[in-house]
């Protein structure tokens, strides 16, 4: 099949255009951007034309918007790469890229009529970042009426952006797929952000901590479920205390029944060793400046208690010098397991 040609529309007009005129039979699939084009991007980008085909039509966005830029943050050091953006837009195979201005997408100034993303955008992002959520729900929804696309791809690194998104198309029933796509991380674990470029190599040393401490989480959660499942192979409590003992793991053979009983994965646990290495972190030359750590809920970003069980996100923001950075990992809770009459783990 011969590729439709590439093009940049910088209009409502020449989106109009490129979507009406070139026959497009397909599916249509929006990543929407701020620009400044990394790997994670072009992963949306490939993730978008694999749900659509060589069929359908693929348009990624590249706009900045002020809407979700608070007083003191970094709107004028945002940067802006159009022209490498095009080409990392092109080679994933996007078909268009809309790149409005300022002035396109908010003709006569900032708009009065704006999307409340409600008590869900106060917590975590939204509290460090007030009004955030709001004008970001409002641009994607504006870029969903003017792309008009069947599905709409968005990455799992932000989080709280993508469930909020998920809750508008829901809430306000836009008739959109919304598809979450996994972070995609460099080689020492950071997940990419435009913002990494402003990081200097100590600085980078240092905010490796957060997926480090994420990853923690995650591997003290899988070893509790590693000797859960251990402690449920054998029946006795002395032998379980034996099998936990052989892994490696002597305070949890000291109580080998609790262990067997308690909630698997353990999110206290799983909070308090992330903990840990954030607050070593914050030692370090240049220290890593806490906003938030917290293991939450994913359909609402609320905490979730020490007994819950279900997915659940790991989520972690921080300032290295300048630079704020955020990260993630999904988390999977399972059901405690079940006691007999005489309470002991059957």
């Amino acid at each position: 099949m011969t590729r439709r040609p590439f093009e940049l529309v910088p209009t409502v007009d020449d989106l109009r255009y490129a979507q009406d005129h070139h026959g497009v039979p397909g599916r249509t699939a929006v990543v929407m951007t701020m620009g400044a084009l990394h790997e994670g991007h072009a992963t949306l980008i490939r993730a978008a034309r694999k749900h659509v085909g060589g069929k359908g039509f693929v348009i990624a966005t590249v706009f900045v918007n002020p809407l979700q830029f608070g007083e003191s943050e970094d709107l004028d050091r945002y940067p802006r790469t159009l022209d490498a953006d095009l080409k990392v837009a092109e080679q994933a195979g996007a078909d268009a890229v809309f790149a409005p201005s300022v002035e396109e997408v908010y003709p006569g100034g900032a708009p009065q009529v704006r999307l409340s993303a409600g008590p869900m955008g106060e917590r975590l992002e939204g509290a460090h970042r007030p009004g955030h959520f709001d004008g970001m729900l409002t641009v994607v929804a504006k870029l969903l009426h003017l792309t008009r696309p069947d599905v709409a791809l968005f990455g799992q690194k932000d989080a709280q952006q993508l469930a909020l998104i998920r809750r508008m198309v829901r809430d306000l029933n836009f008739g959109v797929e919304i598809v979450g796509v996994p972070t995609v991380r460099e080689e020492d674990g950071l997940a990419l952000s435009s913002r990494n470029r402003y990081l200097s190599p100590t600085e980078r040393h240092t905010a490796l901590t957060l997926s480090r401490a994420l990853f923690a989480g995650r591997d003290r959660h899988a070893a509790q479920e590693a000797l859960r499942a251990r402690a449920r192979e054998v029946p006795s409590t002395s032998a379980r205390a034996e099998a936990l003992s052989a892994i490696g793991e002597s305070r949890a053979a000291a109580d080998a029944h609790a262990v067997a009983k308690a909630a698997p994965g353990g999110p206290a646990a799983v909070r308090a060793t992330a903990r840990l290495m954030l607050d070593e972190a914050a030692h370090l030359d240049p220290p890593l400046v806490l906003d938030y750590l917290a293991l939450v809920d994913p359909s609402d970003f609320t905490e979730v208690p020490d007994d819950y069980t279900g997915e659940a996100v790991l989520a972690v923001a921080a300032r290295v010098g300048t630079t704020r950075l955020i990260d993630n990992i999904p988390l999977s809770f399972g059901a405690p397991e079940p006691v007999d009459s005489h309470g002991a783990a059957s």
